[in-house]
């Protein structure tokens, strides 16, 4: 399996540009919201922390019908502290 993502890109007047890359983003709300295969047929979508964010992004996804789905981006505060209930481990995203 392939690490490849096959993109087809459109424009307004409905114009198709054919391209692949490994990851890409989508620039939204002001955040990198990243896509890339695991490489198990899996698609991962994440948003980058930077350093000394005041937020986090999570990622919420709706169904919306058979074949769609609504992603939102909603933004709570970064409070990291004793109380910080969030597990880290390898597949969090955190770099530790």
């Amino acid at each position: 399996m392939t690490d490849a993502l096959r993109l087809i890109l459109e424009d307004v007047d409905g114009t198709q540009l054919e391209t692949s890359c490994t990851r890409f983003a989508i620039v939204w709300q002001g955040k990198e919201i990243w896509v890339q295969q695991d490489g198990r047929g899996q698609l991962l979508i994440g948003v980058d922390v930077e350093e000394g964010d005041a937020e986090y992004a999570n990622l919420l996804l709706r169904p919306m019908a058979t074949n769609l789905v609504s992603l939102q981006l909603e933004m709570e505060p970064a409070e990291v502290g004793e109380d910080d209930d969030h597990v880290h481990g390898p597949d969090c995203g955190h770099h530790h």
